[in-house]
C-alpha cells in the first residue's frame, strides 16, 4: 500500500521529484564543503564529529594552602573491634574530632548549612550541626608538624559490631580537623576538613580507606577533594599482586555499598613522565577523567585523554609553567 502511494506521488506531483533533488544537494554540498575542512552545519555532523571539534577549556584555579593532612597508618589491620591508627600532618596546632558512627543525612544536612549560614570552624559547630546524631566523640589536640600518629577506637561498651546492611544510615567514622587558634582562622581560606572513613566490620570487611574528604572554607564554600590519576609505574603495586578472586570479591563489595567507579580505589605507585613523549613531566590534568598524564608541549596536541579516550573538556596545571603556546593550540 505504502508503495502504491509513493508510485502514484512520484507521477501526478512534481514537488516530490523536486524535494529529492534538493535533499541529495544539500547533503553533496555538506560532504564537500567538510571535504575540503569548511565549516559544516552542525545537522550535517555525527555526534562523535561535533564533541571532536569542541574545544578543551583551560579550567582557571586559584591556589590555596591547605593547613591539614590525615592519613591512615596501617589499613590493613584496622577494623571496628581493633580500632584504627590515624597520622595527622598539620601546618598549624589543629584538633582531630572523631565521631564515630554518625548520620549520614545529618552530615550532609550539616555540609550545606556551613555552605548556607553556619560556618563548621569548630568541633562544637559541628556537634550542633549534627544534632549530636552520632555514637561516640574523641578529641585530640594536634601540635603543628609533629606527624603525629593517633588510636582510635570504639568504646566497647557500645556493644557495636556492625552498622548493618547496605545502604547504611550511619558512617563508622567521620574525621574533623579544625585550627586549633582562633587567629589562625583569619590567615587561611581553608578552615576546616571533613573526612568520612570506612572501617571494615563483621558485615562488610572491604579494607579501611578514606571514601571522602571536604575542604571547608572560610567564605561559606566547600569542596569535595578528588584523587589524581597517574600513569603506573613499571613495579607492581601492592593491589596488583592481589589474586584475581580476592580483586572480584572486593568489586562485588564495593558495588553492593554504591562505591564502584566513585574513584576511592586505593592510588598506585605513579611516574612523573609524560605517557606521549616521554621526555617532559607530567604537569596538566585532564577534566572529567582525572587523568595526569600529559606535559606542557603534548597538551595542545590531545582532544582526547591517551589513557582512557575520553573526551577532555576542561584541564588545568599542577604547577605554574609556562602555559602551551596559544597559536599551536588553535591549529590543532
Amino acid at each position: 500500500m505504502a508503495a502504491v502511494f509513493l508510485v502514484t506521488l512520484y507521477e501526478y506531483s512534481p514537488l516530490f521529484y523536486i524535494a529529492v533533488v534538493f535533499t541529495c544537494f544539500i547533503v553533496t554540498t555538506g560532504l564537500v564543503l567538510g571535504w575540503f575542512g569548511w565549516d559544516v552545519p552542525v545537522i550535517l555532523r555525527n555526534s562523535e564529529e561535533i564533541q571532536f571539534s569542541t574545544r578543551a577549556f583551560k579550567k582557571p584555579m586559584r591556589q590555596v594552602k591547605n593547613p591539614f593532612g590525615l592519613e591512615l597508618t596501617n589499613s590493613s589491620s584496622a577494623s571496628l573491634a581493633a580500632g584504627m591508627t590515624l597520622t595527622a600532618d598539620c601546618l598549624e596546632d589543629s584538633r582531630l574530632t572523631c565521631f564515630w558512627g554518625c548520620s549520614v543525612q545529618k552530615l550532609y544536612e550539616a555540609l550545606q548549612k556551613h555552605a548556607s549560614c553556619f560556618r563548621i570552624s569548630t568541633p562544637r559547630a559541628l556537634e550542633e550541626a549534627l544534632y549530636s546524631d552520632y555514637l561516640h566523640r574523641e578529641e585530640y589536640f594536634i601540635k603543628k608538624h609533629s606527624k603525629e600518629e593517633i588510636y582510635c577506637q570504639l568504646p566497647r561498651d557500645t556493644e557495636i559490631e556492625d552498622f548493618g546492611p547496605v545502604p547504611r544510615s550511619r558512617y563508622p567514622l567521620v574525621a574533623l580537623l579544625t585550627l586549633a587558634d582562633e587567629d589562625d582562622r583569619e590567615i587561611y581560606d581553608i578552615i576546616s576538613m571533613v573526612s568520612v572513613i570506612h572501617i571494615p566490620d563483621k558485615t562488610y570487611k572491604l579494607p579501611c580507606r578514606i571514601l571522602y574528604q571536604y575542604l571547608l572554607l572560610a567564605q561559606g564554600q566547600f569542596y569535595d577533594l578528588k584523587q589524581l590519576f597517574m600513569s603506573a609505574n613499571s613495579s607492581p603495586s601492592p593491589s596488583s599482586k592481589r589474586s584475581p578472586a580476592d580483586r572480584d570479591a572486593e568489586q562485588s563489595l564495593l558495588e553492593r555499598a554504591g562505591l564502584a567507579g566513585s574513584g576511592v580505589e586505593p592510588a598506585e605507585d605513579s611516574s612523573k613522565d609524560c605517557v606521549v613523549c616521554q621526555n617532559g613531566g607530567v604537569n596538566w590534568v585532564l577534566l572529567p577523567c582525572r587523568h595526569a598524564c600529559l606535559c606542557d608541549s603534548c597538551v595542545c596536541y590531545f582532544k582526547q585523554c591517551p589513557m582512557c579516550r575520553q573526551f577532555v573538556q576542561e584541564s588545568f596545571a599542577l604547577c605554574g609553567q609556562k602555559e602551551p603556546d596559544q597559536d599551536m593550540l588553535e591549529s590543532s
